[in-house]
């Protein structure tokens, strides 16, 4: 069979699921691998492999079974170790091995930012007892945030507002961690105007910018996103040079989410993913090259036209509210005859449902973010999942 480029995607969710769509659309050749069978990016994917990516043997054995042309992570929670070993054998990681060991864990990547390349960002400690977060908090203040260095999608990470919640913060980050590594974070919370994600694109050309995301979580999860988000060309300009330092340290070729909190002018670095990020699905109706299409572009070397522009878009989750073992879906004609915009709805396919799980997404675009982010909302909500 003759295909453009191999591909081991580590990963196979919601995300993965869409840049198989783009990689394919290239005519590279997909191998999806994840923890269970079925998963989203499988469903798309020329052929996958189910083992857990923290098992550096099974890790190892596909990338010699497949010997794929590009190793591309969806996720954090990989043996990265092995990554670093395979990098060094001459396996193309991307964008590289210590881009994804480092953040893979939050004090690793904020570890980089904040000492090694001296960009602004919250107080912090870290801690490895509930004695070490009392003195965490004790350097933050409160209102604080605690959360696990190794986690995703928000898991495990509160607000804490004095000292009594502590010890509860504590046993949730713990009992939400990924990995093996019984750490956290505790950082000062930050009053921000907004938050945005960055997504950057570090190609063989250059360097190039997204319109700024703008988005809404709850439970340390983003619900909605919407592109543009109104910045100064100040903010702007500091979240560019901040996010152009980081990613030109970490290397590689690839789509980078980077996250920032906005106060007035000023410019909070708070996290990294080398990877597409949950909050860029609006990219899907937003941008001519979606971030799917953008990290595929990147990572084989191919042209991407510039600039990159948004028309005003918005996306909204749709969530599941227990468990089950059987999911379908129903209201989608309603959702999408949505009157005020344009609406899509992506399912993502997931096999199980649990509380909170992101299962698709309403995506819409419209004459100004504040209607797409209204028709996205309102789309999401007629998507109803049936419980078998």
């Amino acid at each position: 069979m003759a295909f453009t480029a191999k591909i081991l995607l580590l990963g196979s969710g919601e995300l993965g699921r869409e840049f198989v769509v783009s990689a394919k659309r290239l005519g590279a050749y997909v191998v999806a691998c994840d923890a269970y069978d079925h998963a989203p990016a499988m469903q798309m994917a020329d052929a996958r492999e189910v083992f857990s990516m923290l098992d550096g043997a099974a890790l190892r054995a596909a990338v010699e079974k497949h010997r794929p042309d590009y190793v591309v992570p969806e996720i954090e929670a990989i043996r990265t170790e092995v990554l670093v070993e395979l990098e060094a054998e001459g396996v193309n990681v991307v964008p590289s091995a210590r881009a994804t060991q480092l953040t893979m864990n939050r004090d690793r990547i904020r570890d980089l930012a904040a000492d090694e390349l001296g960009l602004v960002t919250s107080r912090y400690r870290y801690a490895e007892t509930l004695e070490e977060v009392l003195a965490g908090a004790g350097h933050t203040g409160f209102p604080c945030v605690i959360k696990p260095v190794m986690s995703s999608s928000g898991k495990g990470q509160s607000k804490v507002a004095d000292a009594a919640g502590l010890e509860a913060a504590w046993d949730y980050a713990t009992a939400n961690m990924r990995g093996d590594r019984r750490r956290v974070i505790v950082e000062q919370f930050i009053d921000f105007d907004y938050e945005i994600t960055l997504l950057t694109v570090r190609t063989r050309d250059g360097v190039l910018f997204c319109p700024p995301i703008g988005h809404r979580q709850e439970r340390g999860d983003y619900q909605e996103s919407w592109q543009p988000t109104p910045m100064s060309d100040t903010a702007i300009a500091s979240a560019q040079d901040m996010a152009h330092k980081v990613v030109d340290d970490l290397g590689g070729y690839g789509l980078f989410g980077v996250e920032f909190f906005v106060k007035g002018e000023e410019v909070i670095f708070s996290e990294l993913s080398p990877r597409p990020h949950d909050t860029g699905m609006v990219t899907l109706v937003s941008q001519n090259l979606s971030e799917f299409d953008l990290h595929a572009r990147a990572i084989m070397g191919l042209p991407i036209p510039q600039p990159i522009r948004a028309r005003p878009s918005a996306s909204a989750v749709i969530l599941a509210d227990r468990d089950s073992e059987q999911v379908g879906y129903s209201g989608l004609a309603e959702a999408l005859d949505t009157s005020g915009g344009t609406v899509d709805v992506r399912i993502f396919g997931k096999p199980v449902s649990r509380p909170h799980r992101r299962m698709g997404v309403a995506l819409a675009s419209a004459g100004d973010t504040g209607t797409a982010r209204r028709v996205a909302a309102e789309a999401a909500g007629k998507v109803r999942i049936d419980y078998g």
